[in-house]
């Protein structure tokens, strides 16, 4: 059971996706004190300054507008920087590749995955690089598969 999960926590994009969830928070909180020790204080100035500002009151309820376009600020900003720094480099990397400017990953070639079907066949059958084949009845000619 430890055993799999240790392979689940170590697989490639598990670790990914737990840097990209730090550094989104991160960036998260940077986004948050701008809007807090700067565009707060702002839009409370233009809409009336000091402690009414962004605020109105209806039979004792108050209505904090100046929280919410804030806030509004704030998603704008964290999705801006998201599309201009993620989504916009991947779409671009995707279209050169489509057109064939820019090569995709390498693919193994033919024989590279003729050696690595070797090497499984011969794991399944227990036979290693250092195995007699003429133990078990068959003959491999040096640089034979």
């Amino acid at each position: 059971m430890l055993k799999g999960f240790k392979d689940f926590v170590l697989r490639g994009n598990v670790v990914d996706l737990a840097v990209a969830v730090v550094i989104g928070a991160a960036f998260t909180a940077v986004v948050a004190a701008f809007t807090a020790s700067f565009l707060t204080p702002l839009i409370n100035l233009v809409s009336g300054g000091g402690e009414v500002g962004g605020r109105f009151t209806i039979n004792g309820q108050d209505f904090t507008y100046g929280a919410f376009i804030s806030q509004v600020i704030t998603f704008a900003l964290t999705a801006a920087v998201v599309y201009f720094l993620v989504v916009l480099p991947m779409k671009a990397l995707i279209e050169r590749r489509e057109r064939g400017d820019e090569p995709g990953p390498a693919q193994p070639t033919q024989v590279d995955l003729l050696v690595e079907i070797r090497d499984l066949l011969r794991a399944q059958q227990g036979t290693g690089p250092g195995h007699d084949p003429s133990r078990v009845g068959t003959t491999t000619l040096p640089g034979q598969l």
